[in-house]
Parts: C-alpha cells; sequence; structure tokens
C-alpha cells in the first residue's frame, strides 16, 4: 500500500486508450468499500466517456469560454489563505507552468492550460463527483475517503487519475447537462485513463510537507 500511495500523482495528460466499463465497475465498486460514518455512504460518482463525455465537457468549456461567473456551490478553500497555504499553492503552480513551458507572466498560456480541466485533460473517461447539498461536513470527508479509494483502485490497475476542482465552478452547467435532481451539487471531477508517458507534465511532483510539520507523536519510545 505504501508503494501504491507514494506511486500515485495527478495526471494531466492522457492517451486515448479506451477504459473498459467492467475496469469502471471495478474501481467504483472498491472506492465505496471507504470507511463511512453511521454507513450514509453519501455521494455518487457519474463515469462518463464517449457522446455524454463530450457533450458534458462542450458545456463546460463553452461556459468557461463566454466567461461566465464562477458558481459556488460549496466552499472549498479558505477564505482568507494565510501565507503558508498561499506559499504551497504557488509552489504547485509554478511547477507546473514550469514544465509545460508557461512563462509567469504568460496570461494566455496559463488560461489555456486552466481551460483543460474542463475537458478532463482529454481522458477518455471523465467522473462527475456529487454530494446531496444538505449532507453535513463530515460526509464531505467520508466522500474524500471515497475518491481517495477509487484513486488508489485505479492505480492498482495500472491506470492514472487526477482529481478536479474546477468543475465545481461551473457545477450548475454540469448538474443540468447530466440531469441531477434538486438539491444534488457538482463537487469536483475525475479524469481517469491511461497516462501518458512522455508528456512533460506528466513528471511534476508536488512536495510533501516533512512528518514533523503535520503530525504530533506522544508516548513513544525515540526507537
Amino acid at each position: 500500500m505504501a508503494e501504491l500511495l507514494a506511486r500515485r500523482r495527478s495526471v494531466r495528460a492522457f492517451r486515448g486508450t479506451p477504459v473498459p466499463r467492467a475496469e469502471i465497475e471495478a474501481i467504483l465498486t472498491a472506492a465505496r468499500q471507504a470507511p463511512s460514518g453511521a454507513n450514509l455512504q453519501p455521494g455518487r460518482f457519474i463515469a462518463l466517456t464517449g457522446a455524454p463525455l463530450a457533450a458534458l465537457t462542450d458545456a463546460l468549456t463553452g461556459a468557461a469560454a463566454a466567461g461566465r461567473p464562477h458558481v459556488s456551490q460549496y466552499s472549498y478553500f479558505p477564505d482568507d489563505m494565510t501565507p503558508d497555504l498561499k506559499e504551497r499553492q504557488r509552489a504547485a503552480g509554478y511547477a507546473l507552468y514550469e514544465a509545460l513551458g508557461i512563462a509567469r507572466r504568460d496570461v494566455a498560456g496559463r488560461r489555456a492550460q486552466f481551460a483543460r480541466n474542463y475537458r478532463f485533460f482529454d481522458a477518455p473517461v471523465g467522473i462527475v463527483v456529487t454530494i446531496r447539498a444538505d449532507m453535513g461536513k463530515g460526509c464531505f470527508m467520508d466522500l474524500g475517503l471515497s475518491m481517495m479509494a477509487l484513486m488508489l483502485a485505479a492505480e492498482d490497475r495500472g491506470l492514472a487519475t487526477s482529481g478536479i476542482g474546477a468543475l465545481a465552478n461551473h457545477g450548475d452547467v454540469a448538474a443540468e447537462q447530466l440531469g441531477l435532481p434538486g438539491g444534488e451539487i457538482v463537487v469536483c471531477g475525475i479524469a481517469l485513463g491511461h497516462a501518458d508517458p512522455d508528456a512533460p507534465v506528466n513528471a511534476v511532483r508536488t512536495e510533501r510537507l516533512p512528518l514533523a510539520e503535520y503530525a504530533d507523536l506522544r508516548g513513544f519510545d525515540e526507537s
């Protein structure tokens, strides 16, 4: 498991190789094995490929290209980013754009790269993650556990993924396109497929904090 976790990364360039339905069903079944408080099993995964995926990406890219204001159906980032959080965000962005050869002042290049979120980075499978709006914060946490289980299950099968928080920027457009029932909101997307090993963007690895900065171990022997 440690090796699987270390191998997983956010992939933003995919081969066009289709992923069989049986593979997707196995991955989604594994995702639902994640822990769930009171066994509520919150959230849904809507997996798309082919024409349904193309219709959704057309709607999303059209909304973004039109300059439509973002719709905030839930809060993702803190209202006020502290300096340490801003630094991590900037470092991740700089690493990505550097790998793509996009200069820091190249606003058009950055916008074009960001727009690829709405195409699921051209992955053969796009998954839309949803949850009922009346669910509590703990249910969002449980949904996150299920998403991680999904990503690890995909990695275990030689497939790659990337979470796409930007999908929520036009969550109402996605909800309308997918015919979601009222009260169900779009949390994010997940791109899934076979990674393109030759794409420079896939070489990017964001750094993780050292253990001492996020964990406090008490009562343990130093050995």
